[in-house]
């Protein structure tokens, strides 16, 4: 057990390792990608379409967008106005994370899984880039625990609260959502046997909350596609918005059909598992296999003091989005607040049985993991990118006198073990997030090009881009994507800015054109990190050049 004042500070602490990364310039692609597609709905007036680019967005529905819109329009364009939404989901996450835990256990396993999650690395990361699945997330585990809190209870009011976090949940990023809450309800039902739930006026009423939920996402779908089937939208035409999103979406996904495919491994999120629940891998994948085989021994027959909700929807999402041929990491973090509760439990249940010799075991196990995790800060800042600010150095130093006050000094073993792994959690993220990532985005060149950009009071409306590759930081940054246009085109124009690669540069100067200023930046692919370019030895190898060059 862990006290409440323990529980309180670590958890502010955790607050704000979030807010200092809300300042992080915004990673290329998705995060400046959505940031300027909710931009542009707020410069544009318009809240029905949706853009990437020239195209037509049909892939994801749009309550991401609106509600990054929504935070424009209240606070401004910014990027740390772009991420408040997903932050708030984040909380929101970590909140029904302790409701969830708190409804199948006690308050103890609630809090702890609310810990959990939000040190999950995987969360950490997705609260500074920030895609869909922090709003997904965030509405998914809610309605799980409010109609798991109607199961149990018969509430309307929980019942209601479901239904609308489904529909939030579906308006963000479709059917997948359906299938997280789905899965995880089933085999909660299942277990109980308490089919009778389903055979209740309530259940109507849930159902006409989910669709009026919906609508204005679904109107929008409608509006955009269903009135306009001349479009074209990768390569068809007559595509509707609402039979896509109530059918189509996943098995695209499935097959990688639309959006190609990228991976046929099947243990891809297995393995994936490892690094995006750390710093808690090894304590989740013991309450995993303490709680397979507690069932295996039960024959998986009812009993009062078990739960299958978390361990059942694990398993079957993990199957199920493991057949798909389009995989990226994200994908488990919808998932990250049933394993924090099932470890949550885990855990709990090891400190109630006075297990005293185990939890030695596993503080061991995580002081392993905390000097890994030293080793990985040591080599971020002394290594991969030379820290120079002394206040830097001066708050890890305390976190490290934290660490060694808190968790060596003070407390139970159990009390140990959990401020131990959270203050691994925030000793890397602190290093992330105020040291590694800002050195990381100077390689990013959108984002490097509109501080020169700014600098230079260069007109952003008189800046182009060679062909339609995207330029989604540059385009957040100066507040107004860079315009299309052909080499050909742009050689005819006077007093022009170009936005130019590298061959684009060599090209230009094989015409022979003349221009009389030019700034450059490094580009590197700051999301798809090698080794060669966290060397600083071999860095140059790998880093490109992105010009900004003035035709008169």
């Amino acid at each position: 057990m862990i006290s409440s004042l323990r529980f309180w500070f670590l958890l502010g602490l955790i607050v704000l390792v979030y807010l200092a990364g809300m300042f992080v310039t915004l990673f290329e692609n998705d995060s400046a990608q959505f940031a300027v597609m909710a931009m542009r709905m707020v410069q544009e007036q318009n809240f029905l379409n949706l853009f990437k680019g020239a195209e037509e967005y049909l892939d994801k529905p749009h309550m991401h967008y609106w509600l990054a819109a929504l935070s424009f329009k209240i606070f401004g364009i910014h990027d740390w106005a772009y991420r408040i939404p997903g932050i708030l989901a984040t909380l929101l996450a970590a909140y029904s994370a302790y409701g969830l835990g708190k409804l199948l256990y006690n308050v103890q396993t609630g809090r702890l899984a609310a810990l959990i999650f939000m040190t999950a690395q995987t969360i950490v990361l997705g609260a500074i880039d920030v895609r869909t699945d922090a709003v997904l997330t965030g509405f998914a585990i809610f309605s799980i625990w409010q109609l798991a809190s109607y199961v149990k209870t018969g509430s309307v009011k929980a019942i209601v609260l479901g239904a609308f976090g489904a529909g939030m949940a579906f308006s963000t990023k479709g059917q997948i959502a359906l299938v997280v809450i789905g899965f995880s309800l089933l085999c909660h039902i299942g277990y109980i046997r308490k089919w009778k739930v389903f055979f209740s006026w309530k259940v109507l009423v849930a159902l006409l909350v989910f669709l009026l939920t919906i609508t204005p996402m679904l109107y929008a779908y409608y509006h955009q596609f269903d009135l306009h089937p001349e479009k074209i939208i990768r390569g068809r035409t007559d595509r509707s918005g609402i039979f896509f999103i109530f059918w189509e979406q996943s098995f695209e996904r499935m097959s990688g059909e639309g959006i190609g495919k990228n991976s046929s491994d099947y243990f891809f999120f297995f393995h994936t598992f490892l690094w995006v629940f750390l710093p808690w891998t090894v304590l989740g994948i013991l309450a995993i296999r303490k709680r397979i085989m507690a069932f295996v021994r039960l024959r998986f027959q009812y009993r009062p003091n078990h739960e299958f909700l978390t361990l059942g929807g694990i398993a079957l999402i993990f199957v199920t989005i493991s057949f798909a041929q389009f995989k990226l990491p994200h994908y488990l973090n919808v998932t990250i607040p049933l394993f924090a509760v099932l470890t949550a439990s885990f855990l709990n249940q090891v400190q109630a049985y006075g297990d005293t010799a185990r939890i030695k075991l596993f503080l061991g196990i995580q002081y392993v993991v905390l000097g890994l995790f030293f080793v990985v800060c040591c080599l971020l800042c002394f290594f991969v990118f030379d820290v120079e600010e002394v206040w830097l150095f001066a708050l890890l130093g305390i976190l490290l006198l934290s660490i060694v006050y808190l968790v060596i000094k003070q407390g139970t073993p159990f009390a140990k073990l959990i401020s131990l792994t959270v203050f691994a959690s925030l000793l890397l993220n602190v290093v992330l997030n105020l040291h590694f990532y800002p050195q990381l985005l100077n390689y990013q060149a959108g984002s490097s090009m509109a501080k020169v950009v700014e600098r230079e009071n260069i007109p952003v409306d008189k800046i182009y881009k060679i062909g339609e590759g995207h330029t989604w930081a540059l385009d957040f940054y100066n507040q107004h994507p860079v315009k299309s246009t052909t080499l050909a085109s742009a050689l005819g124009k006077k007093d022009v800015w170009l936005y130019l690669s590298e061959q684009q540069m060599e090209t230009l100067r094989d015409t022979g054109t003349d221009w009389n200023r030019q700034y450059a930046v490094n580009q590197f692919r700051i999301t798809r990190l090698s080794a060669k370019f966290l060397n600083p030895q071999t860095r140059y190898k790998v880093l490109n050049k992105t010009y900004l060059v003035h035709l008169y």
